[in-house]
């Protein structure tokens, strides 16, 4: 009996693909880069399934260019944004995808970038490579601390709650913000809830974004939470830190930033090729 033929969009960790390659015929796109539009429509032709990863838009197109055969999806994310589902529920093809594997390595990651952007580690390093560096100065690079800071943390799901525990190792205050407040939360994470975005920014050092992206959270900071007189939300006279798991600044407030002398660090999770992507 022949097996199952798959293409796999990129190459994966070796024990995830050797069990593929070991159930089904896999064609793999080797490349660093993911395949083009037209690569995709070729390769997924007459294929029993798809790993599809984040980069790759997978929308009724594709699936009919793969075939009747196609008899399953396989999202290699948590989200599945890249995924036309209902094409896909129309068509009866199931689909999969990744949830909860990626939690607290996200968390530690945005919890990283909160620390590099506070204690300014990235323009440090920059400032040394360039053969700046003289000698210390007690003005030099000075930064924010986190111990003690409030953190703002906008969506408390898995990673928002995540982010809490990293928080409570550095004895900062919590306050959240979630679209579906639920204050029963608060006193089982030791947490304060703000039912409102605009009280948690007035009162948070450090904010941290960890909602889907959709058409109600695209650019839902944007330059009217940045403007000059309101930088106390980001961290007083100085700036402060916004930090996202979902970058849902528009990409010419960034320049604003800038100017203002604000420090952002942003962990980029979609970018110009993921806005053209199934809603």
């Amino acid at each position: 009996m022949s097996k199952p033929k798959v293409f796999v969009g990129r190459v994966l960790p070796e024990g995830g693909l050797e069990m593929i390659r070991g159930a089904c015929d896999a064609d793999v796109w080797p490349d660093e880069l993911p395949p083009s539009r037209e690569a995709l429509l070729e390769r997924v032709r007459g294929v029993d399934g798809l790993v599809s990863l984040l980069t790759d838009p997978v929308d009724a197109e594709v699936m009919d260019a793969a075939g009747p055969g196609l008899k399953v999806i396989s999202n290699y994310a948590v989200g599945y944004d890249n995924v036309d589902v209902p094409a896909a529920t129309a068509r009866g093809i199931p689909v999969g995808n990744t949830p909860g594997v990626l939690t607290e390595t996200t968390a530690d990651l945005a919890f990283a970038l909160l620390m590099a952007g506070a204690r300014r580690i990235v323009e440090g390093a920059d400032y040394v490579r360039a053969g700046k560096w003289r000698t210390w100065g007690p003005m030099l690079f000075l930064g924010h601390d986190v111990h003690g800071a409030t953190l703002g943390i906008v969506g408390m799901g898995r990673i928002g709650q995540a982010m809490t525990r990293r928080a409570a190792g550095f004895g900062m205050r919590v306050v959240y913000y979630d679209p579906y407040c639920n204050p029963e939360k608060a006193p089982f994470l030791n947490i304060t809830v703000r039912c409102d975005l605009d009280e948690l920014l007035a009162e948070s050092d450090f904010v941290s974004l960890h909602v889907p992206l959709t058409d109600q959270t695209r650019h839902l900071i944007d330059a009217g939470y940045t403007s000059p007189d309101r930088l106390g939300a980001f961290g007083g006279s100085a700036g402060g830190l916004l930090m996202g798991a979902v970058a849902n600044l528009a990409p010419d407030d960034l320049n604003i930033h800038r100017q203002l002398g604000a420090v952002i660090a942003l962990n980029l999770v979609h970018n110009a090729q993921e806005e053209k992507t199934i809603p």
